[in-house]
């Protein structure tokens, strides 16, 4: 069932390639080429950076923990309206 506090989505009929699983893989693979544990994919240099790699670590923690627990009301809004201004920002841009 749909959000209703969320606006129509500008969007709608796009062709996206993303879903939760590829997401978390992609935070994932970040991760990972943070770690020094993968090349880089645009550089092809293999480095630990360790802000990097704690701050996706932590992301990736956070998501575990509000999926699991859930939003609150002023999250759910919040991300609602992030994410409408940035789809309409892209739609805009590609016009």
């Amino acid at each position: 069932m749909a959000d209703k506090t969320c606006k129509e989505n500008p969007m709608k009929g796009v062709p996206l390639d993303i879903n939760f699983s590829t997401f978390i893989y992609s935070l994932s693979s970040s991760a990972m080429v943070a770690l020094g544990e993968a090349a880089d994919p645009t550089t092809g240099k293999v480095e630990f950076q360790p802000q990097m790699a704690k701050h996706t670590i932590d992301v990736l923690g956070m998501l575990k923990n509000k999926f699991e627990n859930g939003l609150d009301e002023d999250e759910k809004k919040l991300l609602c309206e992030i994410v409408y201004n940035l789809r309409m920002a892209y739609v805009n841009k590609s016009k």
